[in-house]
């Protein structure tokens, strides 16, 4: 039996435990209200390969001759999970021959297809294509933004063809053989991250009489700014430069403004949706290229409401603007905005743009007549307001913060040990009592 001196020494230790497993249960409980949520998952991937060991290919002959166009029809079996099946895509090439170091359009046709697991907002499959090429070079590899996904359909994604321009060699081939590689489909949600390409593909058409228009990329680079203020003008850097082969060609007749006006679009903060800027093309040759402005652009907009503003480039406009004028406009629009590299920056908190009421009724309008005015009385009155009590409100989604479960343990952890410990303390320092109330 243990001795009054040993309960008292066991009970001592038993309280400091309870102790610290208290202490142990409220940081647990800090822990588990300020542990960020576990990150955001990625989007759904499938990787596809070629069924067939022998693969079909299209050859177009260099300089004279006439190539096999398509299509061919060819089988993936995927895995991942962004869809579901095995599509069979058909390959096509835009021309019979093609001349040394000239290019050629290679279409790949995706037929519909089931998604795995149903969207919850608008995404977009992105279809990224690799192409074994003999006898020239794919110039635009990468991803291709396919067919548009919508809640009101979340598993089925609408057929769409995307297109890769591949240049034949200048010197020493005969052919250019295109053969279809693995492909990569991957569901981009419409958070608009994109694949973080800096490559704008533009669709450049010469009033609306121009139902063909010019395919144009242009590398852009947007320079977010580094301090915005709300009611304060910001500035976006806006520089370009062309994709070889992808040039802005200017009409062969007319005369064309040396003017680019260039927007960025914008999300995340209410009533802020593009800011534009005004640039200076070099001198302007019919039917040549279309000089882009060699110093950057300043793109302008004001801000009315603090938050994170996500930003990617948007239309250009070449010529006359939309007022008017003799000269032709060219209008561009962005034909791969959700792959597109996006910025982001923050507006904080600036000086207020309102005047201050005043309480004078003097009237502001011209009087009709010689007469002075008579002055107008003013009264001010001073009124002590009574303070106000502040709420304290949980930001919505505020443990969205993207840490998850690897920055180090989860406060649920401590929250059951503490518990289990604080259990424990409790059920000895129970049988201690118990016992020393028999052996008294």
């Amino acid at each position: 039996m243990l001795t009054s001196k040993a309960r008292r020494r066991l009970a001592q230790k038993t309280s400091a435990l309870g102790i610290a497993s208290t202490l142990l249960l409220f940081t647990g409980a800090a822990l588990a209200v300020s542990s960020p949520a576990q990150a955001a998952l990625t989007d759904p991937v499938s990787t596809c390969t070629p069924s067939s060991t022998e693969q079909q290919q299209v050859t177009v002959p260099i300089g004279t001759g006439t190539g096999d166009k398509g299509p061919k029809h060819i089988t993936y079996t995927c895995s991942g999970t962004a869809i579901t099946g095995s599509p069979t895509v058909d390959l096509s090439v835009t021309a019979d021959t093609v001349q040394a170091g000239g290019s050629i359009d290679v279409s790949l046709a995706v037929p519909q297809l089931t998604l795995a697991t149903a969207v919850t907002a608008a995404s977009t499959m992105q279809v990224d294509a690799t192409l074994t090429v003999t006898g020239g070079t794919v110039s635009d590899a990468g991803a291709k933004t396919g067919g548009s996904i919508t809640t009101s359909s979340p598993t089925s994604v609408p057929a769409a063809t995307v297109k890769y321009k591949v240049t034949a060699a200048s010197t020493g081939a005969t052919t250019v053989s295109i053969k279809p590689g693995s492909l990569k489909l991957t569901v981009q949600s419409g958070s608009g991250g994109g694949t973080g390409t800096d490559v704008v593909e533009y669709k450049c058409t010469a009033g609306s009489t121009d139902t063909t228009g010019q395919t144009v990329k242009i590398k852009t680079t947007l320079t977010p700014p580094t301090s915005a203020q709300t009611n304060q003008q910001f500035s976006i850097g806006w520089t370009g430069t062309y994709e070889t082969g992808y040039e802005l060609k200017a009409p062969s007749t007319g005369t064309l403004s040396p003017t680019l006006y260039a927007y960025a679009a914008m999300t995340g903060i209410s009533g802020l949706t593009s800011a534009t800027g005004q640039g200076t093309l070099g001198t302007i040759t019919p039917g040549a290229t279309i000089p882009l402005p060699t110093a950057s652009v300043s793109l302008k907009a004001t801000p009315t409401t603090v938050g994170t503003v996500t930003v990617k480039p948007g239309k250009l406009n070449f010529g006359a603007n939309s007022s008017g004028g003799t000269s032709p406009m060219i209008e561009c629009t962005v034909q791969n905005e959700s792959a597109l590299k996006s910025y982001t920056f923050s507006v904080t908190s600036g000086s207020s743009s309102t005047s201050t009421p005043t309480n004078s009724s003097t009237s502001t309008s011209t009087p009709t007549n010689s007469h002075t005015p008579k002055p107008t009385k003013t009264t001010t009155k001073f009124v002590t307001a009574s303070p106000t009590k502040k709420s304290s409100k949980t930001p919505k989604a505020g443990a969205d913060t993207g840490g998850g479960g690897e920055i180090g343990p989860d406060g649920r952890v401590f929250l059951l040990v503490g518990s289990l410990l604080i259990v424990g303390a409790g059920a000895g320092g129970l049988v201690l009592r118990r016992r020393g109330l028999g052996k008294g």
